[in-house]
């Protein structure tokens, strides 16, 4: 799986700063542009380039990206090793044991490779069933497409694998290598959106042009937590996409669901998944409402009351800069949230903002608590499903947190 250089008898040859030398001997698996005092030649996006330390000793190797400001992807550091198709193979290996016996037959939807976490850096796999989705967020992976489905033909029996492709890296992967998002890589074109199961919960996934890989499959536990909350209560799901925490409220007893979405797509598909699992006769009794709608917009103003609120907004913080903005919007939408909620209400509050550490948001929706003047209790706090791991500071993005109010 190697990518020939410009030219291969000369090994692209990197030398750091000190403070990235320190940072990739403790495991941080990115190298920034900034970073890069040295190269004995230009490099080629996707070339294994080996990084050198101050001591001419063999510090790392990863993936060369010359367009991204991150620079090099570590794929390994420490002693010297061979990248090749037997160390992919291997680590490909890896990844699938590292879920081994986490999932039963009841759920056939989880991730296989979860990106620099599972030292795949900048790739991420899906599994739907019988449908794989490779999602790329950096060109090095494109010349080695043709290599990886070699790989998880070998390891991962399915019946087709879709490539999804980060928006930055679109323009060129078409015009150089010919791939496109949404393109199947192997196998047919599903019809629509694919269904797969998670613990036993019926759901569709678009995908082929749907958000992330066609679903939130990091919200698993989230959705079962909510799932044992919603037991006769009027539950609000606000941010719904297509109505996930929807319907295992509904499995578990809730008496009505609203789910508020800017898109009218996203709500459609949430109709879709009730359908889905109406032989349960708690989610066919259950009423279910669909509302188009700001969700920031809608909750600061609507007069309903609720008994369970999910709030689990998109990032609030796409950058560093903008992390307390977000910290103030976060405290702000859970204010309105809050006010919202009856007497014994709970709250689910969602973040998925890497910028935004989870000590920090807990803190701003535990201070939009505080300023509520109710008394309340924490339930728990949720990060990351095991098949999800963050390996890296800037991977953990995801946290939960719940309240109950009982006054």
């Amino acid at each position: 799986m190697n990518q020939p250089a410009a030219n291969p008898a000369v090994r692209l040859r990197l030398r750091i700063t000190a403070a990235a030398e320190t940072a990739v001997r403790s495991g941080h698996p990115w190298v920034f542009s900034d970073s890069v005092l040295e190269a004995n030649r230009p490099g080629q996006a996707g070339e294994l380039a080996v990084i050198f330390d101050r001591k001419d000793k063999f510090l790392a190797v990863g993936f060369f990206d010359p367009d991204s400001p991150i620079r090099v992807r570590i794929l390994h550091a420490g002693k010297p090793q061979t990248i090749d198709e037997a160390w992919w193979d291997l680590h490909l290996g890896q990844s699938l044991t590292r879920r081994s016996g986490l999932f039963d037959e009841q759920t056939t939807g989880y991730r296989l490779i979860n990106g620099e976490s599972d030292g795949w850096p900048g790739l991420v796999l899906d599994r739907y069933d019988a449908t794989l989705v490779m999602k790329v967020y950096t060109a090095s992976w494109l010349p080695r497409l043709d290599a990886i489905l070699a790989l998880l033909a070998a390891k991962v029996p399915c019946e087709r694998i879709v490539l999804r492709l980060s928006r930055n890296i679109q323009p060129g992967a078409e015009k150089q290598f010919h791939r496109r998002d949404g393109q199947v890589l192997f196998g047919a074109t599903p019809e629509g959106p694919v269904v797969f199961s998670e613990n036993g919960v019926r759901f569709e996934a678009d995908v082929l042009r749907g958000q992330k890989t066609g679903f939130f499959l990091d919200q698993r536990e989230n959705r079962r937590e909510v799932e044992t909350l919603a037991r006769g209560r009027r539950v609000l799901n606000a941010f719904s996409f297509s109505g996930g925490f929807s319907v295992y409220a509904a499995q578990g007893g809730a008496t009505t669901v609203t789910d508020v979405d800017i898109s009218a797509h996203a709500l459609e598909s949430a109709k879709r998944n009730f359908s889905l699992n109406a032989n349960c006769p708690a989610v066919a009794v259950c009423r279910h409402e669909t509302i188009q709608a700001d969700a920031f917009e809608w909750i600061a103003s609507g007069p309903e009351k609720f008994d369970l609120m999910v709030l689990d907004p998109p990032s609030l913080a796409k950058r560093a800069i903008e992390r307390e903005g977000a910290i103030r919007a976060y405290e702000r939408l859970n204010g309105q949230g809050i006010a919202k909620l009856t007497r014994d209400g709970i709250l689910v509050a969602g973040s998925c903002s890497a910028h935004v550490p989870a000590t920090d948001f807990f803190d701003a929706v535990r201070r939009a608590a505080q300023k509520s003047g109710r008394k309340y209790m924490e339930l728990k706090t949720l990060l990351h499903p095991p098949d999800h791991p963050a390996g890296f500071k800037e991977a953990e993005y995801l946290k939960v947190i719940y309240l109950r109010f009982t006054t």
